[in-house]
């Protein structure tokens, strides 16, 4: 099992920062493969930030603004998102798959409003 602990959401102001983190537990790898995935209101989770073995993906919405990074044991995995919109307002979910068991992980979701 793998336990995943999300903070770092809140209300910021257009422009404005915020940095997510995910802490993992368990049976987890330097290998696993994890990302960043949202939720507005609605049925679709999109994926924001994806961090495999040396290679990065993002969503085209949020290249150039957002940035996927690990501590070095890869335990940790943050999203450091910058000049934030109003449409990047969602509940923001960590994943990670873990290479021991094939399986998929969450963490609970951390809300971010970008507001004025």
């Amino acid at each position: 099992q793998v336990q995943l602990v999300e903070s770092g959401g809140g209300l910021v102001q257009p422009g404005g920062f915020l940095r997510l983190s995910c802490a993992a537990s368990g049976r987890i790898s330097s290998i696993d493969s994890m990302g960043w995935y949202r939720q507005a209101p609605g049925p679709q989770r999109e994926l924001v930030a994806a961090l495999t073995t040396g290679r990065t993906n993002y969503a085209d919405s949020v290249k150039g603004r957002f940035t996927i990074s690990t501590d070095n044991a890869r335990n940790t995995v943050y999203l450091q998102m910058n000049s934030l919109k109003p449409e990047d307002t969602a509940v923001y979910y960590c994943n990670r798959r873990a290479i021991r068991d094939g399986n998929d992980y969450w963490g609970q979701g951390t809300q971010v409003t970008v507001s004025s």
